[in-house]
């Protein structure tokens, strides 16, 4: 009988570790989809010389493909103005509390000498969820533009 017993601790004490990894393996997948749309975007951006209608088609588009619906808060930040992606058909508004969007971003404006150097900083979202849980938490993967000189046709921000 004291043979049952032990056995049966270590059986229940190998389930657990398998459920720990199991929701680690799911956390690692959701972040890596979200880092990888985060670096796309990034590039995107980079490549239109920012958001603009045409970027924001393609940045739709792929957000589309990879089946990206994860929502989220946009930051609330006095000195930047934040836009968040009402839905991945191109409508954006000015970030308002206690409201989730797709994806959010800010244009920041480095005066130069010469030239105006702009830079974006993006969010996107990934959630952290379980099967028999359903979701447990959203976090925040933040990305940032390299400076560049804008196009003439921005959406939000200095145009």
């Amino acid at each position: 009988m004291r043979e049952v017993t032990g056995s049966t601790w270590v059986f229940q004490i190998m389930i657990l570790f398998i459920l720990i990894f199991a929701c680690f393996l799911a956390l690692v997948l959701n972040y890596s989809k979200a880092y990888r749309v985060k670096n796309e975007m990034l590039s995107i951006i980079e490549k239109y010389e920012g958001i603009t209608t045409q970027s924001s088609k393609i940045i739709n588009n792929y957000m589309n493909g990879q089946s990206y619906t994860t929502k989220g808060q946009c930051p609330q930040d006095e000195d930047v103005t934040w836009y968040g992606a009402i839905d991945l058909e191109g409508n954006y508004e000015e970030a308002i509390a206690n409201s989730k969007y797709y994806y959010c971003f800010s244009q920041v404006s480095q005066p130069s000498d010469s030239k105006d150097y702009l830079y974006y900083d993006i969010i996107v979202f990934y959630r952290f969820n379980l099967p028999f849980l359903g979701d447990i938490a959203t976090f925040n993967v933040h990305g940032r533009t390299n400076s560049f000189v804008g196009s003439n046709n921005l959406i939000g921000g200095t145009e």
